[in-house]
């Protein structure tokens, strides 16, 4: 039995390890000349079908009935878009010494991506949490986010992530937006056919990430600008985000408390407020920073990692939380879930 925790406690992404791979070839062989030119239009196809997904399978009903949690909902939304962006710019202080500017604009990219919704739904079933909060938090940041990140990008990150101007914003309009909504709109006829074939469009969307990954990190080698980067800086890197996650994880849970929510609720807030999407940050660097998106990249794809392994260890230890609610009389369990408070997952 304690061979089959570990992987639990201590999760190793097999996306995250084919990234990795993905990286390596990018590397080895970049695309070059005509072949960059492809892979850049497939790259761009492949954004826009992405978000197009998105759209497609985002329940509209679903968000509609978590308003009724809207508290919990709002204070996600300002854990992933205003202290993640705050503390972002708190990091700014560490350029020279510990980041180069490359990489802290990476950093403070990362703290405008949206929070994720597959892993926040798992670990806080994992832990026992309100998981139809965590379904709906998720699915509220991801919209937030579409809009959210890229406008957060042009006031933050300016003219010095990689571009940012009004074609930038064009082009998120036209690659992002404009499909997203579409997929909304063509919901109500191909929303079950997304439904029944989910586990093939899942495969569609990581390779879809994949080929913008090996497209950004192509243009990276072929101009030169790993040479940035030294094992001092990531190391750096990785100590920083360590203490950014720290700080979130910290604040999501202890705020929780002092704003009254309750032991499930607080566990949506922990794992939605301080996590951030690999799938929905990778495509939208590969618009805001163009050629300069595979260093603004590395940054999430570590904290990514990181995040799922910390988290992991988290809601095991949670799981195992003593649960006043179960343990009070059936009357008192009855009424309280008539109110609304959420239902439970073991």
């Amino acid at each position: 039995m304690k061979r089959l925790r570990r992987p639990r406690r201590m999760p190793i992404d097999p996306f995250v390890l084919l990234l990795l791979a993905t990286v390596g070839v990018a590397a080895l062989f970049p695309a070059r000349g005509s072949a960059a030119d492809v892979a850049s239009g497939a790259s761009t196809a492949a954004i826009a079908f992405l978000f197009f997904l998105y759209g497609a399978r985002l329940s509209t009903r679903e968000a509609l009935d978590g308003l009724r949690h809207w508290r919990l909902h709002v204070t996600v939304l300002a854990a992933t878009f205003v202290v993640f962006p705050l503390l972002g710019l708190a990091a700014r202080g560490l350029v020279p010494v510990i980041l180069t500017d490359p990489l802290y604009q990476g950093l403070l990219f990362l703290t405008l991506v949206p929070s994720t919704v597959q892993s926040s739904i798992a670990f806080t079933s994992m832990a026992r949490g309100n998981v139809p909060a965590a379904i709906c938090a998720g699915s509220f940041s991801s919209l937030v986010g579409i809009l959210a990140t890229p406008l957060l990008a042009a006031s933050l990150l300016g003219g010095s992530g990689g571009g940012f101007s009004a074609d930038s914003l064009l082009k998120i309009v036209l690659q992002l937006l404009v499909p997203f909504l579409a997929g909304q709109l063509l919901r109500r006829w191909i929303g079950g056919f997304v439904t029944r074939h989910k586990k093939v469009l899942g495969l569609v969307d990581r390779g879809s990430i994949l080929l913008v990954v090996y497209t950004a990190f192509s243009q990276g080698m072929v101009q030169g600008i790993w040479h940035q980067v030294s094992p001092v800086r990531l190391a750096g890197l990785l100590a920083v985000e360590a203490v950014v996650l720290a700080v979130m994880l910290l604040l999501t849970w202890y705020g929780g408390k002092a704003l009254g929510f309750g032991r499930e609720d607080r566990i949506v807030l922990q794992f939605a407020g301080s996590k951030k999407s690999l799938a929905a940050g990778l495509p939208m660097a590969s618009v805001l920073f163009g050629a300069h998106a595979s260093l603004a990249v590395l940054p999430l794809m570590l904290f990514h990692q990181m995040q799922l392994m910390v988290c992991a260890v988290i809601a095991k230890r949670r799981s195992h939380d003593p649960a006043p609610e179960v343990t009070a009389p059936e009357p008192a369990a009855a009424s309280r879930t008539a109110v609304g408070t959420g239902t439970r997952s073991g």
